[in-house]
This record gives C-alpha cells, sequence and structure tokens, in this order.
C-alpha cells in the first residue's frame, strides 16, 4: 500500500475508534445499499456471474465439480448463500430452484451422527461449517422439517466434536484445533441460535476464548494457539468471529480493525486464501461501522470486478464455482439480505 493511502486509511480508523468509543452500547441499524456502495458495474458484474454459476450446478443439486474436491456440500452451500444475498431462495426469485436443489444435495448427504458431507470431502469440518450456516439461513426463512432435522443434527454435532480449548479442527473428532476452522463452526452455531436452534451459550463463550486468545500482539491472528505469525485471511476471520459474539468494540477489535486495514487494495502484501479473507473482512468492516467499511468497501469492490473473467466467474483456490460464490457473498453485502451478515 503506498504510503499516502496508507495514512489516509490510519487516519480514518482513528476517527472510527473514536465513534465506536462514542456509540459502543449497540451495532448500528439496517440500512438499504446506495448506489456508491452498489454500483451499476457491480450489480452488472453479479448479474452476469450468477448466471454462469448457475449453469455449473450438477443435476444433483451440487456444486463443486470445477474443483479438485467434486460435488462438495460447503461450496454448494457457499453457493446457496450467494444466490440468496440477491433475494433469491426457495419459493421465491428468478433462481429459486438453484437454491431449492442446493438444499436437497446438503440434506441427502447428512449422515445420523449429524455430518454433512459428500463422499469425496477431504477435511470435512470446513465444508460442515459452511453448510450448516447456509441451511440455517434457509430453515430461518423456510421453516422445513427436513431441513430442521439436518440442522439440528448438524448443530450437535458441532457442539459434541468441540476440543478441550474450544476450537475444532478438520475432523470431527475432540483433538486439536486451528483458527479457522473455528470460526466456520461459530458462524454456523451463530447463524442457527438465530433460526431458533438450542445452542448452549457456554459451546460459544467457550469458542470466542479461543479466538481471543489466538491473537497476537500486532492485532493480528496466529492459526494454532501454540505457532503461527498474523495472517490476513484468519485475522478477518477471527475479527468477525468475536463482532459475531456480541464484542463490537474494545482494544483486541480496535487492534485488529487496524491490522485488517493495512490489506485495503492497492497493496503490497501478498494475501494468502483471497475469497477466504475477503469475505469475512468484508463482514468485519461492515459490521464495525460506517467509518471502517467505506472506506474499506470500494477499494475491494472495484478490486474484484477486475478480476472477474469475461465469462463471468472468478477462480479460487478451490476452484471456479468456489471463488465465484465467495466473490458473489462479497460484493453483495450491501444488500443486507441474509440475517447472519446484518448488524
Amino acid at each position: 500500500m503506498s504510503s499516502r493511502r496508507t495514512q489516509s486509511f490510519v487516519l480514518l480508523l482513528m476517527l472510527a475508534v473514536a465513534a465506536a468509543s462514542a456509540h459502543a452500547a449497540a451495532p448500528p441499524e439496517r440500512a438499504t445499499p446506495s448506489e456508491r456502495e452498489f454500483t451499476p458495474q457491480a450489480r452488472a458484474g453479479v448479474k452476469r456471474a450468477l448466471a454462469w454459476l448457475a449453469q455449473q450446478q450438477e443435476e444433483d443439486g451440487s456444486f463443486g465439480n470445477l474443483s479438485h474436491y467434486g460435488p462438495h456440500v460447503g461450496i454448494t452451500g457457499l453457493a446457496g448463500l450467494a444466490f440468496m444475498s440477491d433475494g433469491h431462495m426457495p419459493g421465491r426469485g428468478r433462481y429459486q430452484h438453484v437454491v431449492e436443489r442446493c438444499v436437497d444435495f446438503i440434506v441427502t448427504h447428512s449422515s445420523e451422527g449429524g455430518l454433512l458431507a459428500a463422499e469425496t470431502s477431504h477435511g470435512p469440518m470446513y465444508g460442515h461449517g459452511f453448510a450448516t450456516l447456509f441451511l440455517a439461513e434457509v430453515y430461518g426463512m423456510t421453516n422445513r422439517s427436513d431441513v430442521r432435522e439436518a440442522l439440528r443434527k448438524a448443530v450437535r454435532l458441532i457442539v459434541n466434536t468441540q476440543n478441550e480449548e474450544g476450537g475444532w479442527r478438520y475432523q470431527p473428532v475432540r483433538a486439536d484445533a486451528d483458527l479457522s476452522v473455528t470460526v466456520c463452526q461459530i458462524m454456523a452455531l451463530r447463524a442457527a441460535r438465530n433460526a431458533g436452534v438450542y445452542v448452549d451459550k457456554g459451546v460459544i463463550d467457550k469458542a470466542i476464548e479461543y479466538v481471543t486468545q489466538s491473537q497476537n500482539p500486532d492485532g493480528g491472528f496466529r492459526y494454532m494457539l501454540n505457532s503461527g505469525g498474523s495472517a490476513f485471511a484468519r485475522s478477518a476471520a477471527g475479527i468477525a468471529a468475536m463482532q459475531y459474539a456480541g464484542i463490537y468494540s474494545g482494544e483486541s477489535i480496535e487492534n485488529g480493525l487496524q491490522y485488517i486495514g493495512r490489506f485495503v487494495p492497492p497493496h503490497e502484501q501478498t494475501v494468502g486464501h483471497y475469497f477466504y479473507g475477503h469475505y469475512y473482512a468484508a463482514q468485519a468492516m461492515f459490521l464495525a461501522g460506517d467509518a471502517y467499511w467505506q472506506p474499506w468497501w470500494s477499494p475491494v469492490r472495484d478490486e474484484l470486478l477486475l478480476k472477474q473473467s469475461e465469462e463471468g466467474y472468478w477462480r479460487g483456490q478451490a476452484g471456479q464455482e468456489y471463488g465465484t460464490s465467495m466473490a458473489l457473498i462479497i460484493l453483495q453485502m450491501p444488500n443486507r439480505l441474509l440475517p447472519i451478515f446484518q448488524r
């Protein structure tokens, strides 16, 4: 990032900290997107991407076939969220049937023990977390009994596999934990609670304690409690998780937001896990309020649009369907349609 751009963003963050201190009681109210947030170029990019993504869905409802994973509940859940972010859901919208088939695929791949995973899943707790988040958002809008049962079992599995540190890792067992997988489960549990599924508060509190213990002195977050320096993607995830637990202010939040702010485009740092990181960074900046959101949003939106292919897709680390789904969720944050992403 240029020196002038860095100074400008730091100044805006300082003003935001002052504003947050004065209004720390509750996050701001929901608002509709402005033309400045959701430009005609962004709307055109979203429209093209949704059309491309819909064409990639398999007959069984799955997404992920353009990745090395094959049909995948996590990528399918993210794709479903991408369409729901534009107002499409079971029974409503041009792409309602796409969302319905996403639901059917994930529910079909719910085991008796609660794990949501297709046969090709690798490190299934990532996919399980994203798929559970999707089911929770769907259930909150439809009250489908089959979704409720799959969601209830999925939540029970998350609760039962939390380890002693308070986190989760790739496999559904009480073993070690890492921040990235842990945040996926926190998001799923928060969405399930929003939809009316019981989740013991102690589980959330223990998970957030794990997250807060993962923060480094520079404001960023490490991968595991006993190792790892700070990095953009997991730091954005850590701050978003704390906000979803109701922590909107304080030194940890302010330091974390300033760390994330180093990566506003254009910047010189290497960004690993680009779409995963910006997925959480958009949420973190949005939940922090307009003083943080506005200077962050426009550069990120414009950079994403520049990265979009002529066909309408984005290529992510886990394939085109994953990258496109993540980009669509990020670009449609101003819509404020998904309950989990609202302030």
